[in-house]
């Protein structure tokens, strides 16, 4: 094997991330959307562990809930990866699941990241920062940020970055026990589709809203509910196409005194503002 032992068994996190905004700002020829967007990853997430197979497949250790396990973007980013480097190594893949599938908070698109960027140094496949992104964007548009590694202004289809200082905070994500499928958003024909593009350098927190909410309330009025509530005090946002959406505090207290006023029947969690992957290694 391309690594020692120890190696393979530690775990690799794959952190969730939030879209501090999100606007859509026109529409290419082949129909993809153009977008700008700021993401911050949070300090929750899954964990992966890879284990090596002399039989050369791979495969995922356990099926995820109404996913066709050829379909796993954690299987499909190891095969990628592996036709890609010409290589024949083999992986079981085990994926201990915390972010909410369909919550807007990139939890596929990071485990396939985090698969990409853990078993690029198992399997010695020697890829640099950039040839992994444009793997990672082969599997989904959001894939390619998690491996870039840092908070960044994100333009294009979202594959774009200018890295962005951002100050502290916590958040309170609430979790509507809804799962929006991102393709619902994008087709609606009420979606905003011209928001007038912004330079990255004029952008702070607190600037621009969500596009994709107007859309989601309608679609699943549970999101408006949560929006709502965590507006009864201040500014929240709807993450990515939903269904997740949060509210930032300058301190872990202020947003845990939040959690515990949430009503009943609405779940969340708190999470401070994480501006670095844990597996960046600053190579880009």
């Amino acid at each position: 094997m391309a690594a020692e032992l120890n190696a393979w068994q530690r775990d690799w996190p794959a952190p969730a991330k939030i879209n501090l905004f999100l606007h859509v700002v026109g529409r290419r020829a082949d129909g993809y959307h153009l977008l700008q967007t700021v993401f911050r990853f949070l300090d929750f997430g899954d964990v992966l562990r890879f284990s090596p197979r002399d039989d050369g497949h791979v495969v995922a250790a356990h099926a995820l809930p109404g996913v066709d396990p050829d379909t796993d973007l954690t299987v499909r980013a190891a095969r990628l990866l592996r036709a890609t480097a010409g290589d024949r190594q083999g992986a079981t893949i085990a994926l201990a699941k915390r972010i909410p599938m369909g919550g807007g908070l990139g939890g596929g698109s990071s485990d396939a990241a985090t698969t990409l960027m853990a078993l690029n140094r198992l399997w010695g496949c020697g890829l640099t920062s950039r040839e992994l992104q444009a793997l990672g964007l082969q599997l989904g548009a959001d894939v390619p940020i998690f491996i870039h590694g840092r908070s960044a202004f994100a333009e294009g289809v979202g594959e774009r970055f200018t890295d962005v200082a951002m100050p502290p905070a916590w958040y309170l994500v609430t979790m509507p026990s809804v799962a929006v499928p991102t393709a619902d958003i994008f087709r609606a024909s009420d979606l905003r589709r011209d928001t007038p593009a912004l330079h990255a350098a004029d952008w702070h927190p607190g600037v621009g809203g969500n596009d994709l909410e107007a859309v989601a309330c309608r679609l699943h009025p549970e999101v408006a509910r949560h929006l709502a509530w965590l507006r009864r005090a201040g500014e929240a946002r709807m993450s990515g196409s939903g269904a997740c959406c949060f509210a930032a505090f300058e301190n872990e207290a202020a947003a845990r005194a939040e959690l515990a006023a949430l009503p009943a029947g609405m779940r969340g969690f708190v999470a401070r503002g994480v501006d670095i992957h844990p597996l960046c290694d600053g190579a880009h």
